[in-house]
């Protein structure tokens, strides 16, 4: 069974580091102080949602379908890995996406006749 490394102290919450490293084959070891990716630190579920966004090709139209979730939680979601990742969040870089997805859904009515161009 693997266990995963954890990225967080669990009694005073505060970034771990690694002090031993040991390869699986021959057994040699090394001690030092390492740090951790940036991805150690994200919690279960953000990291759980960062997999499926590379799978899915950073697509959030099908984010949405395989979470079962609407848009605006798929960029709830995103926005808190980027900044627990030590980003700044520019919801600017949303709202182009999000306007195409409100034009193309007018555009369906339309073209389902539920409504009129007037």
């Amino acid at each position: 069974m693997h266990k995963h490394v954890i990225g967080e102290c669990p009694i005073c919450n505060h970034d771990l580091i690694v002090s031993k490293l040991e390869c699986s084959n021959c057994h040699t070891e090394i001690s030092g102080k390492f740090q951790l990716s940036k991805f150690n630190y994200l919690s279960k579920d953000h990291l759980y949602f960062m997999e499926l966004f590379i799978k899915n090709k950073g697509s959030i139209k099908k984010l949405e379908k395989e979470l079962k979730v609407s848009y605006p939680t798929v960029k709830k979601l995103l926005n808190e890995v980027i900044s627990e990742l030590g980003y700044t969040v520019d919801d600017d870089d949303f709202e182009t996406e999000q306007d195409d997805k409100d034009k193309d859904a007018i555009l369906e009515k339309l073209s389902r006749v539920e409504i009129s161009s007037e």
